[in-house]
This record gives structure tokens, C-alpha cells and sequence, in this order.
């Protein structure tokens, strides 16, 4: 494709390849992320999460990603926001974010992630996706946010991203 910034790309008629959900669990000044271990993203830090089902909720999606990336339960989703990511490749991601203050069990390696809590402060943004250091912010601020992404592989060449105040509703329909 002949993309090169995100006003390129004709976002009214725009579909996503795949929609997913991403959970991230905000507990005692930590966030818990994951390690991937296989698929996109391989090698990264980031939120658990991953495909949505069909006849499947958003919500029920992003749980049971948790379950099986990490063995544990998010507790208390809330959602935080969404992207919508255009690669280069032709690849299209429709993700919803969303928050959970606990889990119920205790975070194990499996063959697709490895846990690791990290501070609020310590986030190794150098080993995750661009875009998480441009919205990942605003969720520790409760704020909704909607953002449009364009990479080329595991570059970030442009987005755009509406962050709404706390009282405002969600910035794009879900």
C-alpha cells in the first residue's frame, strides 16, 4: 500500500481484518503485562489479549485471552478505549482496551506469555508497539481514548488520537 500518514487512509470505508481485545490490570501502582511468546507481536511487552470469536463479546474475549495467556482472572472491566492499526502489509486491527483494577489467581507462564508486573514509573516502552507510550497514559488517567494507528512492520509511521475528558462519552462508536 501507498500509505505514508494516517489522513492517507479512507477511514469511513475502512474494515478491520481482525478485531481483538486487550486487557490491561492496574493493581497497586503496577501494571501486569505479558512477554508474547508466538504470533504478532512476538518478542514484545505488552497487554494480554488477542482475537475476538465469533458470537463472542468484547468483554468475554479480552477474559478469556487473560485465562489463557496467564492462567488468572481480570476482575471489574472497564472500557478504556480502541485502535484501529493499518499495517503496511494490508493487515487491519480493530482493539478494545480495557482496564481491570485486580485479578483473581496468580500470573503463570504459558506457551504464549510470560508475566512480569512493572511499576507505574519502570514501563519498558522500548520493548513494546510505538503507539503504547502515545495512549497507555491516558488509561492510567481513566480517560477514553480512540486512536488511529499506521505501521510499517514494527514502525510507527503516523496516528492520530482523540482523548475524551472524563466526563465525555466514548470519542468513536464501538
Amino acid at each position: 500500500m501507498h500509505w505514508r500518514r494516517v489522513s492517507d487512509i479512507d477511514w469511513e470505508r475502512w474494515r478491520a481484518e481482525m478485531r481483538a481485545a486487550e486487557v490491561l490490570v492496574i493493581e497497586n501502582d503496577r501494571i501486569l503485562l505479558i512477554r508474547k511468546k508466538r504470533g504478532l507481536g512476538a518478542g514484545k511487552i505488552n497487554g494480554p489479549g488477542g482475537r475476538l470469536e465469533p458470537d463472542e463479546s468484547l468483554e468475554a474475549c479480552g477474559i478469556r485471552e487473560v485465562e489463557e495467556e496467564l492462567c488468572v482472572t481480570p476482575q471489574n472491566l472497564v472500557w478504556a478505549g480502541e485502535h484501529r492499526i493499518q499495517f503496511l502489509t494490508g493487515l487491519s486491527l480493530h482493539l478494545d482496551v480495557f482496564r481491570a483494577d485486580s485479578i483473581r489467581g496468580v500470573p503463570s507462564e504459558t506457551d504464549e506469555a510470560r508475566p512480569h508486573w512493572f511499576p507505574i514509573g519502570a514501563i519498558p516502552y522500548t520493548e513494546m508497539w510505538e503507539d503504547t507510550s502515545v495512549w497507555l497514559p491516558w488509561l492510567f488517567e481513566e480517560r477514553r481514548f480512540s486512536g488511529r494507528f499506521l505501521f510499517d512492520g514494527d514502525r510507527m509511521l503516523d496516528y492520530t488520537l482523540d482523548v475524551c475528558t472524563r466526563s465525555e462519552p466514548a470519542p468513536v462508536d464501538r
